[in-house]
């Protein structure tokens, strides 16, 4: 019998005023189906992110990239979901330095132009995706810390007034 797929989702808010924290879900089911063959830069709806009260139905997500199941990071501009061996400066998927030994110490340089050949993964969400890393573009009714259950639903939700006349 197969293992059941899942994707860990990382949702990060982005508002300066929230922190810029991020929270982690599951996503499985129907809800898996439908990230597949999506690409970075894509926009998805939050309601197929998390399992019962606690999707973000009313958010707006971007993809922002991911790893695959030996954390070998989705590159932007590698087209497809294959690994493939590119040469490339700092940046995702390399840090950009050289350690260097001298007289018993470890020294680290940061060269201008230093490239290395790096076997990434394309932008393409297929089975072989692990993490997919989500960035909040409109905010839904509840608030995270809500959905989360960091702080009850009634001290987040305000009761419209009615007035009187």
């Amino acid at each position: 019998m197969a293992a059941e797929q899942v994707f860990k989702a990382v949702v990060n808010d982005t508002v300066p005023s929230s922190g810029g924290r991020a929270f982690s879900m599951d996503i499985t089911g129907s809800n898996y189906n439908h990230f597949l063959g999506k690409k970075i830069g894509d926009s998805v709806d939050g309601m197929f992110v998390g399992e019962g009260d606690r999707t973000l139905g009313g958010y707006k997500l971007e993809i922002t990239g991911g790893s695959d199941l030996t954390g070998r990071p989705m590159r932007p501009e590698l087209e497809g979901s294959a690994i493939k061996s590119v040469l490339i400066t700092a940046g995702t998927g390399y840090k950009g330095k050289r350690y260097v030994k001298k007289k018993g110490r470890v020294y680290r340089y940061k060269y201008d132009g230093l490239r290395k050949r790096r076997r990434l993964r394309g932008n393409v969400i297929s089975q072989d995706t692990r993490q997919i890393n989500l960035k909040i573009v409109e905010s839904g009714n509840r608030s995270l810390d809500a959905i989360f259950g960091l702080v009850e639903e009634s001290e987040t939700v305000e009761e419209p007034s009615g007035e009187e006349e």
